[in-house]
């Protein structure tokens, strides 16, 4: 089956033939639309194309980049624009992705050239297209130039020993290429970014873009250039399984989860291309202090996964399941290790704000491009009986070598090979061993474009996507809190009473209400604001902004009136034996929790993005004879404890079997007599103790 046609390329090329016609009417901001404006833009002020993971054509046209000038032969001609402001300005900004432009100043990708950053890395390009960093490697080009690995293959059964002299050559060349390459890379700075990016770093302050679709992300890893592609689908602990994207499997038209059957495949092949996924649970630290507790945590994790995938996750096996912290190192080593075994292209899809950019800078094989072995690469080319000009590795280590200083310019490229490409990706850029990273911040939608990294000289690549919508919850925060609603770290939650007649609010944005008129609920919030209880009325009258009280409030001005109901919520989960204290410890009484005339009831409510509010009862269980689910029964679910929740638009509310987080990491008062403790020793009458002791040794 041939690969499928999408529509956004069907548009690409209709859109094409009416900017040919007004050319002037087109005013699409760059980093929305990156292969619409790539045409247009590039027509305008051509650009140096970046090396390809593929071997490199053996004819090169006119304006290629070359490493030496011929004796009989005149100096390269530079184009005549290569020194314009935009091409020498980086291709795409490396924070956030945009492609670079100096037309709007509130848009990602707005460079400032009177910026210091900018100066010095534009100064260096400029130095580097007039020449001066050219003449300091002339000097290694003739042995760069006549190195053949086919001079060392033995098609005739000639021992490898007679041409000793040519393999020390050879390994001189490339040492000396090596070298020149890291001279001239290590005398410019580090690529700047757009000031977008510059101000969130060191301000705080920026404008979100606009989040794109499920279809457009299909679009994107659909023009991947690899045949062995892994999607890794990241999802927040804060709100786990919110940031969930539902169906991904079939939208992407990845290969589906293998199944508990033992016979099922473990790979297939879809258009030619292999697509595996994994899901990769960021943040970690948010649920429990210690790496032990999280790993602890996994069979739940799995199972409430399992829950959300709903009928499609019944039967699957889930082992592609990992719980990371790039805050604090858990599993990142080994998510990094796999990202370097498996090569080709990483993919990083998720929502926004949670936490692809952090892991992508923990993760991403850094400083795994330096260390050439040239034995192994000569002993490969000796093995296949081929070039190094035909091996794949030897052609990427190689070209590695040769172009080492390709990112400073030393001369333009013929840019209409990229101009035709339709593709949404951006162009890869020069592999280095310390590339700069993605920006990491708290402002929802800070990657603009996919932002590409190679790694391994032409193993494969990881690339950043911009994430999702996750519904926008910061629409009805004000703007001094909109940065409070992500969890930067832990909450040690307090426990709340709710008494009857009482309600809970979550920072003034949520409100939950017990149903039940005789039993007393006990919530712990987990969410990096302020929670208040407080008589019902007024609750209501503060949540829907009808009066003004001293309550900590986040809200924006007018967003009392989008409150709304998001559903009636059942607390059906039995966690009698974590939250029944010593009479179902083990170190304790040890009851088993099936002969207790009680039962506690628990319930985790979902706030998107922010975090989650853990609510148990305590109910008879004569009140509970009916309820199967629960306590493990045939009976049909009734008279379930509820809890309605109100939020803005009714929406960004979700819920989950319990964590009992609190039990773990919950803030716990300090026993006031403790139990094993050995008592002080009394220091009455020691002085005087001491002196009769004295004189008794003076009188003896």
């Amino acid at each position: 089956m041939g690969r499928p046609v999408f529509f956004s390329k069907l548009m690409r090329q209709t859109l094409k033939f009416a900017r040919k016609a007004s050319p002037d009417s087109w005013l699409v901001p760059n980093y929305l639309c990156p292969a619409l404006a790539r045409s247009s833009v590039l027509q305008v002020f051509p650009r140096p194309r970046a090396r390809s993971l593929k071997p490199a054509p053996t004819t090169q046209k006119l304006l290629c980049r070359c490493l030496h000038v011929q004796a009989n032969e005149s100096p390269p001609v530079l184009h005549p624009l290569a020194n314009t402001q935009l091409a020498l300005l980086p291709w795409t900004c490396p924070g956030c992705g945009a492609y670079t432009q100096i037309q709007n100043t509130e848009d990602a990708g707005f460079y400032t050239t009177s910026r210091k950053a900018v100066k010095a890395f534009v100064s260096a390009r400029r130095r580097a297209l007039n020449g001066s960093i050219t003449r300091g490697i002339e000097t290694n080009e003739s042995g760069v130039e006549n190195l053949d690995f086919e001079s060392l293959t033995d098609s005739e059964g000639s021992s490898l020993g007679e041409e000793d002299s040519e393999i020390q050559a050879s390994d001189r060349a490339f040492q000396d290429a090596t070298t020149a390459s890291t001279m001239a890379v290590s005398e410019t700075p580090a690529t700047p970014v757009c000031d977008r990016c510059h101000h969130l770093l060191y301000h705080q302050t920026g404008t979100p873009i606009i989040h794109p679709t499920v279809q457009s992300i299909e679009d994107i890893i659909a023009d991947s250039p690899h045949k062995y592609n892994h999607i890794y689908h990241i999802l927040d602990a804060a709100d786990f399984p919110l940031s969930l994207i539902p169906q991904l499997h079939h939208h992407l038209s990845l290969m589906p989860q293998r199944s508990q059957n033992r016979r099922a495949k473990t790979s297939k092949f879809y258009h030619g291309r292999k697509s595996e996924m994994s899901f990769i649970i960021t943040r970690s630290d948010l649920l429990a202090p210690l790496k032990e507790q999280v790993d602890s945590m996994m069979p739940y994790l799995v199972q409430v996964l399992r829950d959300a995938l709903g009928s499609s996750g019944k039967d699957v096996r889930l082992g592609n399941v990992r719980c990371v912290s790039s805050e604090r190192g858990w599993w990142t080593k080994q998510l990094k290790e796999d990202i370097w075994e498996r090569g080709g292209g990483g993919w990083m899809v998720g929502k926004v704000n949670v936490g692809k950019s952090s892991l992508f800078e923990t993760v991403f094989p850094k400083g795994r491009n330096t260390d050439i072995d040239f034995r192994a690469l000569r002993q490969d080319a000796i093995e296949t009986g081929v070039g190094a000009t035909q091996h794949p590795k030897s052609n990427s280590q190689g070209d590695h070598l040769l172009n080492g200083s390709n990112q400073q310019g030393l001369a333009l490229r013929d840019d209409v090979e990229d101009m035709q490409n339709e593709s949404l990706l951006p162009p890869i850029p020069e592999e280095v061993a310390y590339p700069v990273m993605p920006i990491v911040s708290a402002l929802p939608g800070t990657t603009a474009s996919p932002i590409r990294l190679p790694f391994g000289r032409g193993r494969g690549e990881l690339i950043d996507l911009p994430g999702l919508d996750r519904g926008g919850l910061e629409r009805f925060v004000s703007d001094k809190h909109k940065l409070d609603l992500v969890m930067r770290q832990r909450v040690k939650a307090q426990q709340h009473v709710v008494r009857p007649g009482q309600s809970i609010l979550i920072g003034g944005l949520i409100r939950i209400t017990p149903l039940a008129s005789d039993t007393m609920l006990l919530a712990c919030p987990f969410v990096p604001f302020e929670s208040h209880v407080t008589n019902t009325e007024k609750a209501i009258a503060v949540h829907t902004q009808a009066s003004t009280s001293g309550l900590s409030n986040i809200t924006s001005v007018g967003a009392g009136e989008k409150m709304a109901s998001a559903g009636v919520f059942q607390l059906k989960w039995d966690v009698t034996k974590q939250r029944a204290g010593p009479l179902t410890a083990s170190t304790a009484v040890g009851l088993e929790p099936q002969i207790l005339p009680f039962a506690v009831l628990s319930a985790d409510i979902l706030i998107e993005g922010c975090g989650w509010v853990e609510l148990a009862v305590q109910v008879r269980k004569k009140a509970l004879q009916n309820s199967g689910d629960a306590l493990g029964s045939t009976g049909e679910s009734l008279e379930f404890p509820s809890v309605e929740v109100f939020g803005p638009e009714g929406k960004h509310i979700g819920v989950r079997r319990p964590m009992n987080a609190w039990v773990t990491g919950g803030h716990h008062k300090a026993k006031a007599r403790p139990g094993h403790a050995r008592p002080r020793r009394s220091m009455k009458g020691v002085k005087k103790n001491l002196k009769k002791l004295a004189r008794a040794a003076l009188v003896d």
